[in-house]
């Protein structure tokens, strides 16, 4: 499982990527994690507000920060979040 993260590396970027980051680990998947900060690569991949997650190259979350718990569902069951 691919797991990317769109923004610019500001701290609600940060929270996001710690927060897939432990609900991948907590459901024991294989999985990279990608951090993605260039404007244009964010823009073509549809993202209209950050921070943005997208698992295997569809975009799940944009605009907020969920919960550990919320990831998941998410993660687990690759609905949105």
């Amino acid at each position: 499982m691919e797991i990317k993260i769109f923004g610019s590396g500001c701290s609600k970027c940060q929270r996001l990527a710690a927060n897939a980051q432990a609900a991948a680990e907590s459901l024991g998947l294989d999985f990279t994690m990608t951090k993605v900060t260039n404007t244009g690569d964010i823009v073509d991949a549809g993202v209209l507000k950050t921070p943005a997650l997208g698992i295997d190259d569809e975009l799940k979350v944009m605009g907020r920060v969920p919960s550990t718990e919320e990831l998941e569902r998410v993660l687990g069951e690759g609905g949105d979040a």
